[in-house]
């Protein structure tokens, strides 16, 4: 396959974040051809989705776009699939995947539809060379994307293999951790460079806390990844990664001005943050400290970004039980947070009202299947307690 070859690349990512993708794209020199609800489209050449695989925070995976095409029914996707040229993109005796996204009315099962593609990949390459490479649902090694709704479909490779939410620092992830990518997105959102010290308080496995300082430090996404899916498809030139690589980890700020903080009164929470914030090789950046979240160590100056992420109720919690710690931390924020931007990331706006503060904004985004906000509270002098109804409109 050639790598310098141009083609449509689809950047996949979860819902009410592609607006955060777009802001990465643009600062990486990409053009935006569309958007949709949860993914992105620029162009480029399969070296430059080698560079964006390396360097996209907020994305879940970068497709490559071999072909597009209008089609009624499987047959048709069946006949289509056996015309590409997969001998020149598939090792003769590599392992590949396919997954699938389908919406149509002749396929009640999207496992069809790829068992369908697969099978035409296999017959062209039995055709083809005389072999035929072993398949499965494994994505560390060649994958295939086909995406269908109603007429229109598109076959992508999958340059990213596993999701680059696994960045692959966190082998510790505790009890519900917030997915790399969506803390990348919630941490834009807020505005943080790296500039202002960062607070984060009820930390889990440290998730917030490690995509904070890989931000401050500059180090690129893919730093900790050792494998992606273009490392598996013919003519992949592991030089051009390793240019790649190098280039972007001499980018990153060694000995960085920077101060994060991050706490949890859990010790099992701790031993995992801590774990997985050695795998990132951030323990000389980021302090960890057991304690309430009212114990924080706060810096002295008032001007920081404190992020945290209580529970909802829903999944970990039962929300009366939790009534009393967001009343907490409007308490908290008063008090000792003068100065400072906090934010609260959660999936219950009823929990939300116990606050007691008006969010200067809100900011909507989805955990999994979970509709949530990150409320904004600017904790200047003279901040009043309000009405709870006033909490969460919109």
């Amino acid at each position: 396959m050639k790598f310098d070859k141009k083609s449509e690349i689809l950047i996949t990512c979860p819902k009410e974040i592609p607006q955060y993708l777009e802001k990465e794209l643009k600062a990486l020199g990409f053009p935006v051809l569309y958007t949709r609800k949860a993914a992105v489209a620029t162009e480029g050449t399969l070296n430059d989705c080698i560079y964006l695989n390396m360097h996209i925070r907020t994305g879940h995976r970068v497709l490559w776009c071999l072909d597009k095409y209008r089609i009624q029914n499987p047959d048709v996707l069946y006949k289509n699939g056996r015309k590409l040229p997969w001998e020149e993109i598939i090792p003769q005796k590599g392992y590949f995947s396919v997954s699938a996204s389908v919406l149509n009315d002749t396929i009640k099962d999207t496992r069809f539809a790829s068992y369908k593609l697969k099978d035409a990949i296999v017959d062209r390459m039995r055709e083809k060379t005389g072999n035929r490479p072993d398949s499965g649902p494994m994505e560390d090694r060649t994958v295939i994307f086909l995406y269908w709704k109603e007429n229109d479909c598109a076959v992508y490779l999958d340059t990213s293999g596993e999701p680059l939410s696994k960045r692959g620092y966190r082998t510790n992830p505790n009890k519900a951790p917030m997915q790399e990518t969506l803390a990348a997105a919630v941490l834009m959102a807020t505005g943080y460079d790296g500039s202002t010290p960062f607070v984060n308080p009820m930390c889990g496995s440290g998730t917030i806390s490690i995509e904070a300082a890989m931000i401050a430090t500059n180090t690129p996404a893919g730093a900790y990844r050792k494998n992606f899916g273009f490392m598996h498809i013919v003519g992949y030139d592991p030089q051009e990664y390793e240019k790649v690589r190098t280039k972007a980890m001499d980018g990153v700020r060694k000995k960085p001005d920077i101060k994060i903080q991050a706490s949890d009164i859990s010790r099992d929470a701790i031993i995992a943050a801590q774990t997985n914030i050695k795998n990132a090789g951030f323990d000389n950046i980021i302090h960890v400290q057991r304690c309430d979240f009212r114990e924080s160590h706060l810096p002295k100056s008032g001007n920081f970004i404190l992020v945290v992420n209580p529970e909802y109720g829903m999944r970990l919690g039962d929300q009366q039980a939790l009534e009393p710690i967001y009343e907490a931390l409007g308490d908290f924020f008063k008090q000792k947070c003068k100065g400072s931007r906090c934010f609260i990331f959660t999936g219950n706006l009823d929990l939300a009202k116990k606050v007691g503060l008006k969010a200067s904004r809100r900011h909507v985004f989805h955990n999994s299947n979970i509709e949530c906000r990150l409320m904004e509270y600017e904790m200047y002098e003279g901040t009043k307690r309000v009405k709870a109804d006033e909490e969460t409109s919109g």
